[in-house]
C-alpha cells in the first residue's frame, strides 16, 4: 500500500531531523558551563525519549498489515501527532 509507505517514509525522515537536532543539542551541551550541562543533559534524555517512542510508533506502522492500515492509520496520526508535539516542545527550550 503506497499510502502507508509514503507515511512510514516521511516518518522516518522527520526521525532523521530529530537525530540531527539531537546531536546538535549534545555539542551545545559539551560547550556548555555546568549548569547549563545539566539543564542540556535532561532535556537531551528527554528528546530521546519522544525519539524511542516514535521509533516504537513506526515499528508498529511497519507490522499493521495493508488491510488494518486504514482502519488504523486515524490512530497512528493522533499518536504520531503527540510524540511530534512532544518534541518539537522540548526542542523549542533550546531555540
Amino acid at each position: 500500500m503506497a499510502d502507508k509507505d509514503d507515511y512510514i517514509a516521511k516518518a522516518k525522515a522527520r526521525m532523521d531531523q530529530w537525530n540531527t537536532d539531537i546531536e546538535k543539542l549534545q555539542a551545545k551541551a559539551a560547550e556548555a558551563e555546568a549548569d547549563a550541562k545539566i539543564e542540556y543533559e535532561e532535556q537531551i534524555a528527554e528528546l530521546r525519549k519522544q525519539r524511542d517512542e516514535a521509533e516504537a510508533k513506526i515499528k508498529e506502522m511497519r507490522e499493521t498489515s495493508d488491510e488494518a492500515w486504514g482502519d488504523m492509520k486515524a490512530g497512528f496520526d493522533k499518536a504520531w501527532d503527540s510524540v511530534t508535539d512532544a518534541f518539537d516542545k522540548a526542542m523549542a527550550r533550546f531555540r
